[in-house]
């Protein structure tokens, strides 16, 4: 019986690789162009909004991380390929490095060594909340809108916690909002 199912699944799995590449074989010989629908706007046809949602993933993959670091958004290619899947390896790439850049904060290592001596990252007590202790103005200040969408840092992943302290950093604060935190680290 189990050699059925293995033989008839595989079957299922051929066959649907057949007719992917037969529709692939198709787009790539006989493109439809787009269709106008009753109210006159375009409608991309299958392969071509198969291709638009991977490009979009990208997009708002990179929009995410850009938010994160408080980097203004990215709408467009500088310097855009052609083709329409160079395209997508493009948006792809940039959506790797935006990644790979919100993930190392400039300053990490010196905010995990003030996470060390201040809270837990879900730390939930008044007036300091989160792994960086940040009261609520400085909360409101340098991260708004994590504040508006999750609540108090308490909520936020260490991640969030950190970009919203370089934002503070960046503007000139430097890590004087933890003065005895950052002289146990060697900051000040």
């Amino acid at each position: 019986m189990r050699q059925k199912l293995t033989l008839l699944w595989a079957c299922a799995c051929a066959l649907a690789a057949a007719m992917v590449g037969a529709a692939t074989l198709r787009a790539e010989t006989t493109p439809d162009p787009p269709t106008e629908t009753t109210t006159g706007t375009t409608e991309l046809q299958p392969p071509q909004r198969v291709f638009q949602q991977m490009i979009d993933r990208y997009r708002h993959e990179t929009w995410r991380w850009q938010r994160l670091m408080g980097r203004p958004l990215m709408t467009r290619l500088s310097n855009p390929p052609p083709e329409v899947t160079d395209k997508i390896a493009e948006w792809k790439r940039v959506a790797v490095r935006t990644r790979r850049a919100a993930l190392n904060p400039p300053h990490k290592r010196q905010w995990l060594c003030i996470h060390h001596y201040e809270g837990s990252w879900s730390d939930p007590n008044p007036p300091y909340y989160g792994g960086l202790q940040m009261d609520l103005s400085f909360q409101r200040r340098y991260g708004g809108w994590l504040l508006r969408r999750k609540g108090t840092a308490e909520h936020w992943t260490p991640l969030e916690q950190m970009w919203a302290a370089e934002r503070a950093h960046r503007s000139g604060r430097g890590f004087y909002p933890w003065p005895n935190t950052a002289r146990y680290c060697g900051l000040i």
